[in-house]
């Protein structure tokens, strides 16, 4: 299922968000302030099936991630190490059916990377051509370089993912804000230099100070894509269920909830159940009825109302 990407009527392409960065849409430099004054911003949400594709797309949100983070969210997993290749690939297919104008980046899981380049280039391949995917995201910085670079030259747009990398999270320690030292920062800094001179067109700077990551937006000449990372970057990426309050347990301290949709589910569902018991779901007007003539049993094989 390769995807050519639909040029016009409002469709977000890689070279857009490059063209935002470049031309100052996304990154104004307050010189007053020190930090990047408010403009058009990249918006980014997870996605992770395609009514939710296609209401995120249809309430214009540039850039649907297909995260590892279904992992954690969807699969209950308690981090994303377990997700699996196949897992990631059938969930892309199923945000890109219900995708139209904004861009679809895959998350490529753990382990369909970290071996040889072949067989990493060989996966993300995968990821275009088999589930319609327009860019992979991998994390890591000056250890991808290589891998950036391989991906970029066989026609595969990458964005890299620096700071608190989930993947790693046992080498880290857990969940933790990173470039809080010197020695931090400097890494940092030099992870996104590397990923954008590997060719990626964009980075996501998770659970990063705001200064450091106000900073590095102006150091570098692609856009960042800011989770826990401050106002200050070129875009801003959230997971959908953090957001709409469909987790459980504590979220992340930058994690906004915009609506308690879980509460609603469950309220729906407590209602269902009542209806059933007290025999009141379904009436006579949500049930089929036999047919009362010849003419009517003809015309409506099912009811009058149609098939259903």
């Amino acid at each position: 299922m390769s995807v050519v990407p639909r040029a016009g009527n409002g469709k977000i392409t890689v070279p857009d968000l490059l063209q935002r960065k470049s031309s100052g849409v996304a990154f104004q430099f307050n010189s007053a302030s020190h930090f990047p004054s408010r403009s058009q911003k990249i918006t980014c949400l997870t996605a992770y099936d395609y009514p939710t594709a296609r209401l995120l797309d249809e309430a214009g949100v540039d850039v649907l991630l297909v995260g590892d983070s279904l992992g954690m969210v969807v699969l209950g997993h308690e981090s994303t190490l377990p997700v699996s290749i196949e897992e990631m690939l059938h969930h892309t297919r199923a945000v890109r059916r219900g995708t139209h104008r904004a861009l679809v980046v895959a998350d490529m899981p753990y382990g369909s990377y970290h071996g040889d380049i072949a067989e990493s280039l060989r996966n993300a391949m995968r990821f275009v051509k088999d589930a319609g995917a327009e860019a992979v995201k991998l994390e890591g910085g000056e250890r991808r370089l290589e891998l950036i670079v391989r991906l970029t030259e066989a026609e595969i747009p990458v964005m890299g993912h620096v700071g608190l990398t989930p993947q790693s999270v046992n080498t880290l320690g857990g969940y933790r804000v990173q470039g809080k030292t010197v020695d931090g920062a400097e890494q940092l800094l030099r992870d996104a230099r590397a990923v954008e001179a590997a060719g990626a067109f964009a980075v996501v700077l998770e659970a990063v100070p705001r200064e450091l990551a106000a900073h590095i937006t102006r150091e570098l000449r692609i856009p960042t894509i800011g989770i826990g990372a401050g106002p200050d970057c070129d875009g801003q990426i959230l997971v959908m269920h953090d957001l709409l309050g469909l987790t459980f347990g504590p979220t992340p301290k930058f994690a906004r909830r915009y609506a308690n949709v879980g509460e609603i589910i469950s309220k729906a569902a407590r209602e269902y159940c009542e209806d059933v018991r007290r025999g009141t779901f379904p009436s006579d007007a949500e049930s089929y009825h036999e047919a009362q003539t010849a003419k009517d049993e003809k015309e409506a094989p099912v009811n009058s109302d149609g098939d259903w």
